[in-house]
Formats: structure tokens, C-alpha cells, sequence
């Protein structure tokens, strides 16, 4: 059984003695694919150092996270780009829409989110989107942008029904996370509805750490809650999860 992590930032633990721990959690799990989005130019170096150590195990993404546009938001990604060309780079990301803490800078993240999909049409790599408090705006460019070369994930998913069948009719699949196991999130009633073959699984570790341990930091070896949460409402094995949903990410990935 191989279980994948679509979207982990695990790179943030910089102790190496801990992050070697985490890793060994991970394998004790049965989770030997983590891809990691980084979130600006000063995250880079760190997401490649967990790459140049963890090689076969850590696969990495590059994108300007919506939360970290601001007004010299094209000095970032200036900054970011030359990196994608030096290292094999599996997806665009993350990349989108954020108007939950600030909407200040709605017109700039658009502008990046378009211009980094680019990117990725132009290297034929998927992207993998961040949307909070922003669907409608997310899912414009998308209808905008849509063409045979965009697809991907949408990250940490947890909206309505005909928010996701409107994600998956434009060929993009569904990172589930720990707010699956959430008493009330809803996702528990949703997701039995759509088939496992638009699903992914993902931890945004050190965010939204699963039950039993929400509340502490999340890592990527509690992917095995969100497995288990999964397969429940399903109603079928963590090992039949686990092999549909990194089925999934190969062909997302193209490994």
C-alpha cells in the first residue's frame, strides 16, 4: 500500500533530527509520496533542501501562494521563475485566490494566479489551486483559462456539491484533506456523492491536522486519518483508497 500526499508544506520543520522523524512517521504509514508547494521566493530554497535530502520521497512545486501577493508581487515571482528551470518541477503551485483574511489585493492575485497558469501551459505541468472565501472569482479564470492544457488539483477542497461537479467538468480533481474527519464540515455528506476517481488525498501539514489530533501541528504521516475517514464513507479499504487515489496522482503528476 502506497499512500500520497498531494500538498504538504513539511519543509517548514527545519530541526533535522525532527523532520527525519516525521519522514520515518510517514513510511511507518505507509506514505512514500509527498509533493511540496512552496509559498513565495523565501520558501524555495527550504522546499529544495527537504528534496535533496528525502529524493525519493519528496516531489517539488513552485507557485506564488495568493496570500503572499502583495504590491511587488511580480518582483516575487521574477524571483520564483528562474528556479523552474533549474529543477524538475512537478506542478505550478499553489497558486489562486484568497479573500478570507484581506481582499486588498483581489486584481494582483488574479493577475498572478492568470500569468502562472501560463507558466504551466507553457511547461505542460498541472496546477494546483489555493481558493478560500473566493470560488466564483477562482472558477472565472478557470472558465477563462480552460483549454486542453489546464488541469490539476483543487487544493483542500470543501465546498458544495455543484462546486465540485463544476470543478471536475473542467478536468480538475479534488484534494481531500483532515477537514474530512471534521464533525461538521459537511464534507462527509458530499464526497460519498462523487466518484473516488476525481479524489486525491492531501494533509497541508502543518495545517488542518485531521482528528484525533486536530488542534496540534499536522504532518504528513496523519494522511492515514484522512485514508481512514475516506474509506469509511466509501465503504471500502484504506488499501483500495489508497491505490485509486495515487493511481490519481500519477496521472496528475506523470509519476
Amino acid at each position: 500500500m502506497v499512500l500520497t500526499d498531494t500538498h504538504t508544506h513539511l519543509y517548514y520543520e527545519t530541526d533535522t533530527d525532527k523532520r527525519a522523524q516525521m519522514m520515518q512517521r510517514c513510511l511507518e504509514n505507509n506514505i512514500g509520496r509527498l509533493f511540496l508547494p512552496n509559498v513565495d521566493s523565501a520558501s524555495v530554497p527550504m522546499m529544495f533542501d527537504l528534496v535533496k535530502t528525502y529524493p525519493d520521497a519528496c516531489y517539488p512545486m513552485l507557485g506564488l501562494h495568493p496570500c503572499s501577493v502583495k504590491d511587488e508581487w511580480e518582483e516575487e515571482l521574477a524571483a520564483i521563475q528562474p528556479a523552474l528551470h533549474q529543477h524538475k518541477i512537478y506542478a505550478i503551485g499553489e497558486i489562486g485566490i484568497d479573500l478570507y483574511w484581506d481582499k486588498t489585493f483581489l486584481t494582483q492575485q488574479v493577475q498572478a494566479f492568470k500569468l502562472q497558469i501560463q507558466w504551466a501551459k507553457t511547461l505542460k505541468l498541472p496546477i494546483v489551486i489555493h481558493c478560500r472565501d473566493a470560488f466564483d472569482e477562482v472558477y472565472q479564470v478557470l472558465r477563462n483559462e480552460h483549454d486542453e492544457n489546464l488541469r490539476g488539483i483543487f487544493h483542500c477542497f470543501t465546498g458544495t456539491l455543484e462546486q465540485a461537479n463544476k470543478i471536475i467538468d473542467l478536468g480538475f480533481y479534488l484534494g481531500i484533506g483532515g477537514v474530512v474527519t471534521y464533525k461538521n464540515a459537511g464534507l462527509d455528506k458530499i464526497l460519498p456523492q462523487i466518484d473516488l476517481k476525481h479524489v486525491v488525498l492531501e494533509t497541508d501539514s502543518p495545517y488542518l491536522t485531521p482528528v484525533p489530533y486536530r488542534g496540534k501541528p499536522n504532518e504528513s504521516a496523519y494522511l492515514i486519518y484522512v485514508a481512514q475517514k475516506v474509506a469509511e464513507l466509501y465503504q471500502i479499504s484504506v488499501e483500495d483508497v489508497a491505490r485509486i487515489t495515487t493511481e490519481n496522482s500519477e496521472k496528475i503528476f506523470g509519476v
